[in-house]
Parts: structure tokens; sequence; C-alpha cells
């Protein structure tokens, strides 16, 4: 059992870090997000902002859901918060596509503005020459990690969802090329699956679907000790319903949190005293595994990586605007991520998969998981 003392470090970390900042200028922060059927999670994580920092302190708006469509508006969005000469630094919390001309837009009328990019969608190495500073978890090593809880779990297939899109980005088709190799060591079949792009003609509704429906026809064909694994935010709600229905594995979410799909696939109400209570969430979500006949085939990281890494990015944010953080500071940055995502955390900078080229402004890191029901 763990602790509330160690679990609830994220909020803990928020509340003392807050208390008692008052800053004398008025400087503001931009936040972008999805919207709450795109990624709810980033999505609470800027309103939790909003409630620390006030709202006179923070922009929020949000990517639209079908973000390759309409990069235009993103483009919008990120320059109607540059509009406002008290806003010294934005957090976008997921960089989609358009981000990177956006930034360009916005450093023609202010050169000055300082941009943290977390969970870039472009290409890594461009997204960290535009960016001042880039944020995401790390992907390659997580290729091991994965396949290895998979492993610990019992599985003897693996099922990749994903699409082309995806399958575009480098760090993700990375990491799936890792899965294969690791799946080889460790005596595991890799299936990839082509599953529908929430952002095409079926949406994210039709996407949803086909996975509430393939997972019963993977699991007939490989077995129960089958894990699935889905790169899409939107995905992870049915594919941890069928997971549990079915009784095959699940290791992990695309963005691994206590609070990312479990609560809404498990039917896990968070009371208002109870929010950012990470020991009490673990503690459902573990009751509820057992409930649904899973122990010990479900797991997750035991931090909620996107709201820690927004969390950690804000406060960077706002050390810009008052002049406490000077321009990139490594140091600084990987102290507010272990500050809100846990002193567990391995950090890296980015390297490309050839090797020959890096980004040092460019951070990732990998948490510690927790299965539950044991």
């Amino acid at each position: 059992m763990f602790r509330k003392g160690i679990l609830g470090v994220v909020a803990l970390a928020l509340l003392v870090s807050l208390c008692g900042m008052a800053f004398a200028g008025q400087s503001k922060v931009g936040i972008m997000t999805g919207t709450t059927s795109q990624g709810e999670e980033e999505y609470r994580a800027a309103q939790e902002m909003i409630k620390q920092w006030g709202a006179d302190r923070i922009i929020h708006v949000t990517y639209p859901d079908k973000f390759m469509d309409e990069q235009e508006t993103t483009i919008q969005q990120i320059l109607s918060m540059a509009q406002d000469p008290d806003v010294k630094a934005i957090v976008l919390v997921q960089g989609v596509p358009g981000t990177a001309a956006a930034i360009d837009k916005v450093k023609e009328i202010r050169p000055d503005m300082f941009f943290i990019n977390i969970v870039p969608h472009e290409d890594p190495l461009m997204s960290a020459q535009k960016a001042d500073i880039c944020l995401e978890t790390d992907n390659p090593a997580r290729g091991i990690s994965i396949i290895e809880m998979a492993k610990k779990m019992g599985a003897k297939t693996f099922i990749h969802y994903s699409f082309p899109r995806h399958m575009s980005y480098p760090l993700l088709a990375n990491r799936r090329d890792i899965m294969i190799e690791e799946c080889k060591k460790q005596g595991i079949e890799f299936v990839f699956v082509n599953a529908p792009d929430p952002t095409g003609d079926a949406g994210i509704a039709g996407a949803q679907q086909f996975i509430l429906e393939d997972v019963p026809r993977q699991v007939e064909k490989y077995g129960k000790d089958t894990a699935f694994f889905s790169t899409n935010c939107g995905m992870q709600e049915p594919l941890i319903k069928s997971v549990l229905k079915t009784g095959a594995i699940y290791p992990e979410q695309c963005c691994p949190s206590p609070y990312h799909a479990y609560p809404g696939a498990l039917g896990i109400e968070i009371p208002a005293d109870k929010a950012g209570d990470v020991a009490f969430i673990l503690e459902a979500i573990s009751a509820k595994v057992k409930e649904g006949g899973g122990a010990g085939r479900f797991a997750t990281w035991k931090i909620p990586a996107t709201m820690g890494m927004a969390y950690a990015a804000t406060e960077y944010a706002f050390g810009i605007g008052d002049g406490s953080i000077k321009g990139y500071d490594n140091g600084k940055m990987v102290e507010l991520l272990k500050k809100y995502c846990g002193d567990g955390i391995k950090t890296s900078t980015y390297v490309a998969p050839d090797g020959k080229e890096k980004a040092d402004n460019f951070i990732l890191f990998v948490g510690e998981s927790i299965i539950f029901g044991l």
C-alpha cells in the first residue's frame, strides 16, 4: 500500500508552491490545450492552473478536435493569446500540427515570447528549434518499459493500435520499432492493428466504436494473455472497458496517468475534496479492477504525466514572466518536473534515432509504474 504523503506529491507540491507566490508584476501566461473530448486531462490541468493562479493571470484556449484539418484555427488561437502584451509565456499542451507555424508568426510580432511545447506532434528537432523548451514522456525508453510491464503481467501477444498519422511522428514510430524488437527479446508476438484516425471522417466516436468491437475479436484470436496499447488519448477509455471485460492485459496508456481514462472507464466519481488526491484515485482504480477480475493485469504510472508537465511548465512560465527565471534553465525545469511528477522520474534530453542530432532543450522523462489489484 502507498501512503498519501507519498502519492499525493502532485497535489501537495502544487499547493505548497503556489500558496504565498505573489508576484509584483501582472504578467500572464497563455495555455492552449485540447478540448475535453480530445484530451480531458490536459484541459482539466489548465482549469486547475486557473484556480491556482487566477483567471486574470491565465488565458486558456483550446485547439480544434479535428486539428489536422483546422491548423489555421490552431494558429489563430495561439496568436490570440500573444495579442495580450501582458502574456510573457505560452504553454502548449499539446503541440499539435500548426504549432511551429504559429510560433513563427508570434515571434514576428513578439520576439520575446517564451514557448513551452508539451508533447510536440511535429518533427522533434524542428519543434525544439521553434520552442524554448519541449517536454514529453520518454517514448523510446517506454518502448522497452511498456513491453517489460506486459511481460511481467503475463502477456504472450502485444496488440498495438495506431494509424498512419501517428506513425508519421518520429518519436511514436521509433517507440513502435523499439517495441517490436523488445517483443522479440521477450518472446511476445507483436501485432500492429490499423485503427481509424479520430481526426478523420468517423471522428472520435467512430474510433472508439472500433476499439470496443475489435478488442473482443483480438482476444478470441490470441487469447486472454494479450496486452493492448493505443497511441491515441480518445481510445483509452473504450480500450480499458473492453480489456477488463475480456480479461486481457492493459500495461499503460498513451499518456500514463491515474487520471487518464481510468475514472471514466471504471465509473469512478472523484469528490471535490479528493481532487488531486493521487492516493485516493489509485486505491479507487485498484478496487474497481479487482471487482472486474483484472487484478494484476492493469497498470499505469503512479503520477499524472501530462498534468505534471502542465503544472511544471506553468510555474516555469510565470518565472519567466516575473524575471525569476532567465531563458532556458535545464536544472530548473527538471527540478519542477520532479516536484510535480515525483522524485523517482528519470530524465534525459532528446537524441535522434540515428544518434547524430540532439536537442538539449527537449526534455524527456519516465515515471514509476504501479500494477493494480496486487
